[in-house]
């Protein structure tokens, strides 16, 4: 697909990984280099057909909330360019605009989940247990309802096609410690209020999100990865809200809709989408940049 790009090839640089969405690069020995693609995954599956321009979105808007979010906590990115790095001439056309070069860090392996509205696998998990991952919530909620207040739901960060899983509080400070449990938690509910308030007055809502956090080389807690995107959130319009309805989003939801009508057993191979769909999701991903970054 012309415009895109599924996979990138540098040879300059040693190739670290390769994520759902990301492709990680070795510079040295204290730098990465971290280039979105515009691949797109959903329910754990990297599908074959690439969204144009998504990981261009996606970092723009992580660095956007990186620099809005830096005075209260530190993130991973260097001082260092993508122009200072040394790649080939024709290695920059994969990775201008979409690249980030960063601090090597520890992540915690940990996915650090804020719900602040009644959706997803929370809805159904509310609707069986009136609870979500234990924590305990009011009786009579509604689809899409906004909770009494934003809860923290973490969850495993499970390798390559395996799935994430919700644990409880208790599963996650034995898995990581409860100070360091407690020092992310209270970040993580921090950064999304004060998200949310300033995402309201831009005509979104952001329903509920995951952050990931390191450990730098001083042992500090920091962020990192992807702050706040259309991939790591659910986005809906603010105009368009209703209790009890599914909300129109600006985010992978719509990706996820379309596969749910399909005979898909959400296990890889994934199926090609549509030009529709990859069109539709590529315009919702632009939007909701155009709507938080002004």
């Amino acid at each position: 697909m012309p415009n895109t790009i599924y996979e990138t090839q540098l040879q300059s640089f040693k190739k670290l990984k390769q994520g759902k969405v990301r492709d990680i690069y070795e510079l040295d020995e204290k730098h990465l280099l971290i280039v979105a693609t515009d691949r797109i995954s959903a329910f754990d599956v990297v599908l074959p057909t690439p969204i144009p321009h998504k990981g261009m979105v996606l970092t723009e808007i992580s660095n956007f909330w990186f620099e809005y979010f830096s005075n209260s906590i530190p993130n991973h990115l260097s001082q260092k360019t993508v122009d200072e790095i040394g790649a080939a001439s024709e290695e920059h056309e994969q990775i201008r605009g979409r690249s980030v070069v960063v601090e090597k860090t520890q992540p915690i392996p940990l996915e650090a989940v804020v719900r602040g509205y009644l959706i997803g696998s929370g809805w159904e998990d509310y609707k069986n247990h009136q609870a979500i991952c234990g924590i305990k919530l009011p009786r009579g909620l509604k689809l899409a309802q906004q909770l009494p207040n934003p809860i923290f739901t973490p969850s495993t960060k499970a390798a390559p096609g395996f799935h994430d899983e919700n644990i409880s509080t208790q599963e996650a400070c034995n898995l990581i410690g409860s100070e360091l449990f407690g020092a992310i938690k209270e970040y993580s509910l921090q950064i999304y209020t004060k998200a949310y308030e300033y995402a309201r007055k831009k005509g979104v809502i952001i329903a509920d999100t995951k952050f990931e956090f390191g450990l730098n080389t001083d042992n500090e807690l920091i962020l990192i990865d992807e702050v706040l995107t259309p991939d790591s959130s659910r986005f809906w319009a603010q105009d368009l809200y209703q209790i009890g309805k599914s909300p129109v989003s600006y985010d992978k939801q719509f990706v996820r809709d379309y596969l749910e009508g399909l005979d898909w057993k959400k296990q890889p191979p994934g199926p090609n989408l549509p030009e529709e769909i990859v069109a539709k999701t590529s315009e919702k991903y632009q939007a909701v940049k155009d709507l938080l970054i002004v």
